[in-house]
């Protein structure tokens, strides 16, 4: 490790984080500093309102929004790029529809390594779009969706010295296992079901190996059924094949050909759950349900899963008796102008009591 990273890390001492945390469950090495942003140990939330039309015992969204960039790929980056800097990278690519370019900028920036991001033009939203770009990372955009945009930095980092950083690097899933860990640990044992959005495939993949291993080493009794969901403009899993120009409003999710497909599908079967569609409707019906009736603004993207759910129950579904943990990917902050679509209702009045009053209906 070079000397300017060795202080920067030095100043984690005191952090707990993911490596610190859950580190006799990861593939740490002596050349891997424990290095944080503070990732992990994020809030699991119990529904006042969806719960009721899901129909289940108990509903919890975990917050991954609440990690330090505002979405779940800090569990994994903190782990790929400690990887990195064992390994004398001086650099980090991805390719990104916003998330992962945001959380290894963020990296990137505390531990003085050039990060470079390959994104889809004109496909990111504007507010991941200037995490990155805030955090000094060079933003290369391409003619192209995320998929041509991942084999543009697969070609690149393996004929240069710099580490990619997206899902296929191992240590981003080993990383992201540990949301389930936490899950696990804050309700005393799996979930029935766990249902989470599916784009690149890389997080179902890694919430269902850290309920196996979990399972293997008896902190728990079960695994959860796994249900993921995809946006019906994007959603190669449900069809079989490859979607060429997926479109959805929930960016982050609005990729034709998951880099974590087999493992994907693994866990569906394995677990005796499924992978379904949900229209962008359902996802901003979710999305609004969520902000309006359970105060979590989230990105589109972590909308699908509840969108999901409530489709099922409403088919007829039965999930009673049974406890359910939606996972919110990110936050609604990455992602303004879906929350903006329609304008604001902004009621202007002179700066007078009983005018505000009046507007309020309580003069």
């Amino acid at each position: 490790m070079n000397v300017d990273i060795a202080a920067r890390v030095h100043g984690d001492a005191l952090a707990r984080g993911v490596l610190r945390r859950y580190g006799e469950h990861l593939p740490l090495t002596p050349d891997m500093p424990l290095i944080s942003l503070g990732e992990g140990d994020t809030p699991l939330v119990r529904s006042t309102s969806i719960e009721r039309d899901v129909g289940c015992a108990e509903l919890y969204f975990k917050l991954e929004s609440c990690n330090p960039t505002g979405s779940f790929k800090d569990r994994g980056m903190v782990v790929a790029v400690a990887k990195a800097i064992g390994d004398g990278a001086t650099a980090l690519m991805c390719a990104s529809t916003g998330n992962t370019s945001a959380s290894a900028a963020a990296y990137g920036a505390r531990y003085g390594l050039g990060v470079y991001v390959i994104v889809p033009d004109g496909k990111i939203a504007r507010g991941k779009l200037a995490q990155g770009s805030v955090h000094g990372a060079e933003i290369i955009a391409v003619d192209g969706n995320f998929d041509v945009a991942l084999g543009m930095a697969r070609a690149i980092t393996s004929r240069h010295p710099i580490a990619l950083v997206n899902s296929v690097n191992p240590f981003r899933i080993e990383g992201q296992k540990t949301a389930a860990f936490e899950i696990a640990d804050a309700l005393g044992e799996a979930p029935d079901v766990l249902a989470i959005p599916v784009g690149n495939a890389g997080n179902i993949t890694a919430y269902w190996r850290g309920f196996i291993e979990y399972q293997r080493l008896e902190r728990t009794t079960r695994r959860p059924r796994m249900l993921g969901f995809q946006a019906a403009g994007a959603a190669p899993l449900v069809s079989g094949e490859p979607v060429a120009d997926p479109q959805t409003v929930a960016s982050a999710i609005r990729i034709g050909n998951p880099a974590s497909w087999t493992s994907a599908v693994e866990a569906r079967d394995a677990s005796g759950g499924g992978i379904g569609a949900v229209t962008d409707d359902e996802i901003l019906s979710a999305y609004d349900r969520l902000a309006r009736e359970e105060g979590i603004f989230c990105e589109p993207a972590s909308a699908a899963c509840v969108a999901g759910m409530l489709k099922r129950a409403a088919a007829g579904e039965s999930f009673a008796g049974q406890v359910v943990v939606c996972v919110i990917t990110g936050s609604g902050l990455k992602d303004p102008e879906t929350a903006l679509r329609a304008e604001p209702a902004i009621h202007r009045v002179p700066a007078e009591f009983e005018a505000i009053e009046r507007e309020m209906g309580w003069a």
